[in-house]
């Protein structure tokens, strides 16, 4: 794991990875930590930012697909990836978790 230099707290990869147990919250896999990324559940480019809230772990394959949608729009139409998410990613934003919610009603 990964430290930050002089205050042995791991960086945002490694917290965020080891928050979401190692797993795509999309797709619900585990994965080495190696083989996944950070995603930004609000994309940084439609006004999302580099917090803990609005990262979740996801696999190479789920973020490119994602791409640069919000999770919501990414999940109106994939129940299962959906119900991953809502299971996996709990501790991003509340006001993420209901838009995603919210877009499965539409």
């Amino acid at each position: 794991m990964r430290m930050m230099p002089g205050d042995g707290v791991p960086d945002t990869r490694d917290r965020i990875f080891l928050r979401d147990g190692f797993r795509c919250v999309y797709c619900g896999l585990p994965f080495p930590g190696e083989q996944l990324t950070l995603d930004h559940v609000q994309p940084r480019m439609r006004g999302g930012d580099g917090s803990d809230g609005n990262l979740v772990s996801a696999c190479a394959g789920c973020n490119t697909r994602k791409g640069s949608r919000p999770a919501w729009s990414f999940l109106s139409d994939l129940p299962d990836e959906r119900a991953n998410f809502l299971r996996l990613a709990k501790h991003v934003w509340a006001r993420h978790r209901r838009a995603v919610e919210q877009a499965a009603k539409r």
